[in-house]
């Protein structure tokens, strides 16, 4: 397993109601919780993470350990081989639920949930807020294994995946926009 990271701590939150995060990211092994993106590693708590079934979980903890969001589309990213696309966008002013958090994989909006939790109204969270925030661990541990690329975090708007990618019209494959 890898063990290293990247962290950066926010001294002035801005916009932690709308943000986009998206990145490309190759699965090094399967079968073990692997987190990707994590602030503070304590209560409250953030995170996105890969859980032992090879799921993507994104999770938004309050203080006493609760779940405020817990969003986790029913696909496994098992592929070892291939990149995969992944763009994760949070827009909490949205007056319908399913609209506050989306997911894409590759271009594809994830419609079908082993769990579907979404923020409540005009909620905050802990993205984009004063504190740190790791990229591949979670208190330096359970860290990713695998390679990550062009991780973007877009502040104060949510986008979809063709702001990132785009299908090549020849191979029918996602490809990132340049």
């Amino acid at each position: 397993m890898a063990s290293t990271r990247l962290t950066r701590t926010f001294t002035t939150p801005t916009n932690n109601k709308i943000w986009t995060l998206s990145f490309w990211v190759k699965r090094g092994s399967l079968g073990a919780s692997q987190w990707v993106i994590n602030t503070d590693g304590g209560n409250p708590e953030d995170r996105l993470h890969f859980n032992p079934e090879d799921r993507l979980n994104y999770y938004e903890q309050d203080s006493g350990g609760g779940a405020l969001a817990n969003f986790m589309p029913t696909a496994q990213l098992r592929d070892t081989n291939g990149w995969y696309h992944v763009v994760l966008s949070r827009d909490s002013t949205q007056a319908t639920a399913s609209d506050r958090l989306k997911m894409y994989y590759n271009g594809e909006l994830q419609t079908v949930f082993t769990a579907n939790t979404y923020p409540s109204q005009n909620s905050s969270n802990r993205f984009n807020t004063a504190g740190e925030h790791e990229i591949g661990a979670r208190n330096s541990s359970s860290y990713f294994d695998g390679s990550m690329s062009h991780v973007h975090f877009i502040d104060g708007t949510a986008y979809d995946a063709s702001y990132f990618g785009s299908t090549d019209s020849t191979t029918g494959e996602w490809k990132i926009n340049t």
